[in-house]
């Protein structure tokens, strides 16, 4: 019998037993939907990162000052004398000219509430130098940023967020010039705004983006270091490689030049990470995480083909008496076999697509409520349809070949 006719025959009898079709495509469509699902929005997380990691910039190189231990964590027991200087840092922007672009230094100067009358919103202190600007991919609405001359005189000058100035001075114009408080746990501070940044929140945050969440009041870090009562010199910093730097081969210069002020004979060593690497490291372990949530859904997949080969069992079953006129009409056993072979296909087949459906469908749905870009993989789709029609094959053989051995007369006996 032709595959034509095969198909129409599936068709048909799917058809004429709609639900027992529909429960018997249940364990396709879930598994399925839910492997689609599953890439659809790790996909869309990989995408989102890579575009939040690069607006940060991708030619950015971490510096980090830490204990040689074997774990190679820890910060306690470091005093500002075993920290990084800025005479350090000079000396290597003065090593590697043409590799370094701007050199970003910060100090934390803790949380507070920034008030202008009645109205108030939440920032944390952040004490930046000129380069920060650059390395963190600032955007300036208003205004300017923080300056060598701001640093030497550590000025209380201070560049907020557009989000704060929409929730402290919604009617205004501009704010330059304007002075803020700032309320901390242990004391009240007034800086004069010089400028203003856009905020952007991350895409993946979701709706916690629109809420009004804590934003960072760029002060001069000399300014927040005399605030916290901290020392000059700095624990890590971040550097930013010019377009003609390799971030990896310039990585291994940087934690070389400072082996020199931090030997092996020191408790510290400094470490060096690009941006680069560490989107490659995160966008790995994402990969991995999404891959072992996959194969889990994927065996609902297995359970889908055993409920088909059940079908398919109970289907040979009803249709003895068919069989065996057809094989006394001459039908080959090959012609039998295929019968129920495409049959099986075509229920997998089915169900492979609605499953597709559902799946793209709830990942869109997941990466939207995440407010990150629905990256569906073409691939994984092809590879679904045809692992759909692989169940078919597979767990219909066995049934198939059932059906094509029957023997004829004890086919046409049956009741």
């Amino acid at each position: 019998m032709r595959i034509i006719e095969n198909i129409r025959l599936a068709l048909a009898g799917l058809k004429a037993g709609k639900m027992r079709a529909l429960l018997t495509m249940l364990g396709i469509i879930i598994g399925i939907g839910s492997v689609i699902a599953i890439v659809t929005m790790g996909n869309s997380l990989s995408a989102a990162m890579t575009d939040q990691m690069g607006a940060l910039g991708v030619n950015n190189i971490n510096v980090n000052l830490r204990l040689r231990t074997p774990a190679g964590s820890g910060g306690g027991g470091v005093t500002d004398r075993d920290r990084i200087t800025v005479d350090m840092i000079n000396t290597l922007m003065d090593r590697y000219p043409d590799d370094i672009e701007a050199v970003s230094l910060t100090h934390n100067a803790g949380a507070g509430t920034a008030r202008y009358g009645r109205l108030d919103a939440n920032v944390t202190l952040l004490g930046v130098n000129p380069g920060y600007m650059l390395a963190d991919n600032t955007t300036l609405l208003e205004g300017r940023f923080i300056t060598d001359r701001d640093m030497q005189g550590a000025r209380n000058v201070a560049v907020v967020s557009h989000r704060l100035v929409e929730n402290v001075f919604p009617d205004r114009y501009s704010v330059l010039g304007e002075e803020i408080r700032v309320h901390t746990h242990d004391r009240i501070l007034t800086f004069s705004i010089i400028g203003v940044y856009e905020h952007e929140a991350f895409a993946f945050m979701g709706p916690m983006a629109n809420q009004d969440i804590r934003t960072n009041m760029f002060i001069p870090v000399t300014t927040a270091q005399t605030l916290t009562g901290a020392g000059r010199n700095f624990q890590s910093f971040t550097l930013v490689a010019s377009q003609t730097a390799s971030p990896t081969i310039f990585t291994a210069d940087v934690e070389r030049f400072f082996e020199r002020y931090y030997g092996p004979e020191s408790r510290f060593e400094v470490v060096a990470m690009s941006m680069e690497s560490m989107l490659d490291m995160m966008t790995d372990m994402l990969s991995t995480v999404q891959t072992a949530i996959a194969a889990i859904a994927a065996i609902s997949l297995l359970v889908g083909g055993i409920g088909v080969m059940n079908i398919m069992l109970v289907s040979v079953t009803e249709r003895t008496r068919e069989i065996g006129t057809r094989k006394a009409l001459g039908a080959r056993n090959s012609a039998i076999r295929v019968q129920f072979i495409v049959e099986s296909m075509i229920i997998c087949l089915i169900g492979g697509i609605i499953g597709i459906v559902f799946g793209l469908i709830l990942g869109m749905a997941g990466a939207n409520l995440l407010e990150a870009p629905a990256s569906p993989d073409t691939f994984s789709i092809v590879i679904a349809v045809a692992f759909s029609m692989m169940i078919g094959i597979f767990f219909g053989y066995y049934p198939a070949n059932k059906a094509a051995k029957l023997d004829p007369i004890e086919a046409l006996r049956y009741e």
